[in-house]
């Protein structure tokens, strides 16, 4: 009956005219974004973090999600009808949707992808509205100690699961806790890496890190690419799934489903990590005859399924623990602290409507999609022609001016450009920026978690492994991370994440 009522109290918050618009304005620029190759919702949401300083919390937080969560709609359409995956969850759609729509079958794709993408997202939401509060409740015992591991823990899987090389990944772990430690010691009142200049006393501003790292740099990076590709859309033709269609994809959306669900919980995983699995996992499991590569249906409905129950269910551990499982995640932390609002198990004690809010927001914005993606394909088609040198010099205003009304400091614009050199150097050195401001967020929670179980233990460091949750954190850590260095299973790693 407490989740009825609560979803009551949710449905009443996210139904009311304000946040229904909000809700609209995120799934659209979601989508938006998705259809745009270049334009992630990371990227998105960095540069709308401004807007969200003169909206409501919960307004802020609808938003943002309507953002991340449409995206994964979006980037499927332009992969099925033009093999352009709009955002990185969907390049595996890309193989098989393209090739239904070069059969003519675009219309069955577009729409059992539809399909999927609800049922998902339908699904995890029910899911987050069950577990998170039974998640809270034990996050609730957790002290400093546990707090400290907890966060260890999700670095470590972020370095695990990050792709690339596993050295650049932990050096950029290391880079954004570095980083997060500039400013003033709360403690001691000690200026840290500040070098004698005054504006970085109060910290680096998390808003121009996050514009630079991936707005400005990305931006900067795919103007080197080929931007000029064809663009002509395969014929969509009946836009519906056949019977035949429906019956051979259930068991792919309900495997991705809940597959995603799963994955979407874990740091560093998400609706990238459960597209990908998804489609191994078909190809592994699917009934014969199998066709993947050459237009099978399942290869569409298994992964979109997916990606969008990740994008939902990595909700969980940012809200009730505080932890940010991806790089979005993290920018919705941020969001929520520029709010003055500290994410972990007290929201939902302190602010039960935010958290149900954004709970029954999902589900209308998963209706929305599905009513918004199939009219709209064609105006999502005509806008991949506009040239990405148009849109370089909007972005950029863009966040110049969104880096400047949110501090009103000429310094934050210095800081903005340095660091999208930064940011443009390490995709050069194909070092990936997620892992640096997972880094960055986590890292003050860190510092601020070991302080207090050391001052609660008098100094000693034994109460990381007398405490049974902080010990199977740090044991989870370590095992992953020496799995993971194991010749074997390294080789395994980056051949799966190279495929």
């Amino acid at each position: 009956m407490d989740i009825i009522s609560n979803l009551g109290l949710g449905f009443s918050i996210a139904l009311s005219a304000s946040n229904l618009l909000y809700c609209f304005i995120g799934v659209l620029l979601g989508t938006l974004v998705g259809v745009l190759p270049g334009l992630g919702p990371v990227a998105s949401i960095a540069m709308l973090l401004p807007i969200t300083f003169v909206l409501p919390p919960e307004s802020a937080l609808i938003m943002l999600a309507g953002i991340y969560y449409g995206a994964q709609y979006g980037g499927s359409t332009t992969a099925i009808l033009v093999n352009i995956p709009g955002e990185s969850s969907s390049v595996v759609t890309a193989i098989d949707g393209y090739k239904m729509a070069r059969m003519g079958r675009a219309g069955p794709a577009l729409g059992i992808a539809a399909i999927g993408s609800f049922f998902a997202g339908c699904v995890s939401t029910i899911a987050i509205a069950y577990f998170a509060p039974l998640l809270t409740e034990v996050a609730l015992r957790f002290g400093p100690a546990e707090y400290f591991s907890l966060m260890v823990f999700g670095l470590i899987a972020a370095v695990v699961l990050a792709r690339g090389s596993l050295l650049k990944a932990i050096a950029m772990i290391v880079l954004g806790l570095l980083l997060g430690l500039v400013g003033t010691d709360l403690n001691s009142g000690t200026a840290r890496y500040s070098f004698g200049v005054p504006e970085l006393t109060d910290g680096l501003g998390f808003i121009a890190i996050s514009m630079a790292l991936f707005g400005i740099a990305e931006v900067i990076a795919n103007l080197e690419t080929d931007q000029n590709q064809d663009v002509t859309a395969q014929p969509i033709g009946r836009a519906l799934p056949t019977w035949q269609d429906l019956k051979t994809s259930t068991p792919s959306i309900l495997r991705g489903t809940v597959l995603g669900s799963l994955l979407g919980v874990l740091p560093g995983g998400g609706a990238l990590l459960a597209s990908f699995a998804s489609y191994m996992l078909e190809k592994k499991v699917a009934r014969l005859p199998r066709n993947f590569g050459q237009g099978d249906i399942r290869g569409v409905a298994g992964p979109e399924s997916a990606n969008n129950a990740g994008a939902q269910t990595s909700f969980i551990p940012m809200i009730t623990l505080g932890v940010p499982s991806n790089p979005t995640m993290a920018l919705m932390i941020g969001a929520l602290m520029v709010q003055g609002i500290n994410p972990g198990p007290t929201v939902m004690v302190e602010r039960p409507g935010l958290f149900w809010g954004l709970i029954a927001s999902m589900w209308i914005g998963n209706l929305m999609l599905l009513v918004l993606n199939l009219p709209l394909v064609r105006i999502w088609i005509k806008l991949l022609k506009i040239p990405y040198r148009v849109l370089f010099p909007a972005i950029l205003a863009f966040c110049v001016i969104g880096v400047f009304s949110s501090s009103n400091n000429v310094f934050d614009i210095y800081l903005l450009a340095g660091l999208s050199l930064l940011g443009y150097i390490f995709i050069k050195l194909d070092c990936e920026p997620a892992p640096l401001i997972l880094g960055f967020i986590l890292g003050p929670m860190m510092e601020e978690n070991l302080r207090r179980a050391m001052l609660i233990s008098r100094g000693s460091a034994s109460t990381f492994i007398t405490q049974p949750i902080s010990l199977s954190f740090l044991i989870a850590s370590l095992v992953m991370l020496f799995v993971v260095i194991v010749p074997a299973v390294r080789e395994k790693r980056e051949e799966a994440l190279q495929e």
